[in-house]
């Protein structure tokens, strides 16, 4: 029986050892990408935070709204508060400002009825779970004329294994604009929200201001442990290829 060869020995160690070092690189270099963009995303943030406040678009301007150049604006909307549409969003929140406990609660989202009759969705705020029913907050109920100033957010995306938005049964998961309109029966809707900032409403509730500001960015950390694992599996074949080899000389 013929003896293989030490490299030919090598082969299918070395082909797994490559295409994991592929799979562990390219996570770092994703990670990479992804600090760039969390990074980026700060900086807009905390620039849109502080800057003066602006007119939130006009309705001839709403199909021009994107993520890139309007997501966390500051801005302001006068109208009237149109409370029997309002909508109550589940929320799970870490930390509250404000005076807000953290835990579950709802987001309260009310339509504002401007005065060409355009409607722009407000998220007031949080409420905990015993003030969901408006009928528990009724001094916050205001009527009237009101300027709402907030930030501009752009609807949400559904999260992994959040459930469904269920408009029959008014349970809300998602802030979706074009949705809350469809169920509430409300035209000329603008496809985005405003999360109200935290000027104190009557009686207390909802509170606003809860809009998170504040992101996690671990994406360098993730970046060199990828990387980090990648240097150990390159050490340990070469490791492993060196030991081969100096038993079959």
């Amino acid at each position: 029986m013929t003896a293989r060869s030490p490299l030919r020995a090598l082969l299918w160690p070395g082909i797994a050892t490559a295409i994991c070092l592929c799979i562990l690189l390219g996570l770092g270099a994703w990670q990479i990408e992804r600090l760039t963009w969390k990074q980026d995303l700060i900086a807009k943030v905390e620039a849109r935070i502080h800057a003066p406040v602006q007119p939130a678009p006009e309705e001839a301007n709403w199909g021009a709204v994107d993520f890139d150049e309007d997501e966390y604006r500051h801005v302001t909307a006068t109208g009237r508060f149109l409370h029997d549409r309002e909508v109550q969003v589940y929320a799970l929140i870490d930390e509250g400002v404000n005076g807000a406990p953290g835990g579950p609660g709802y987001w309260v989202v009310t339509p504002l009825e401007l005065a060409d009759g355009a409607v722009i969705l407000v998220n007031r705020g949080f409420v905990s779970p015993p003030f969901r029913d408006p009928a528990t907050r009724t001094v916050g109920q205001v009527g009237g004329v009101v300027t709402v100033s907030g930030l501009l957010r752009l609807p949400e995306a559904p999260a992994m294994f959040q459930p469904a938005n269920d408009p029959a049964k008014g349970q809300w998961f998602v802030r979706d604009p074009i949705a809350i309109a469809d169920a509430k029966g409300l035209l000329r809707v603008a496809p985005f929200l405003i999360d109200a900032d935290g000027a104190p409403n009557p009686g207390g509730w909802p509170l606003g201001g809860q809009t998170r500001i504040t992101f996690p960015n671990r994406h360098l950390e993730y970046a060199l442990t990828w990387f980090g694992l990648a240097a150990t599996l390159a050490g340990v074949f070469i490791a492993f290829a060196v030991a081969r080899l100096r038993r079959r000389v």
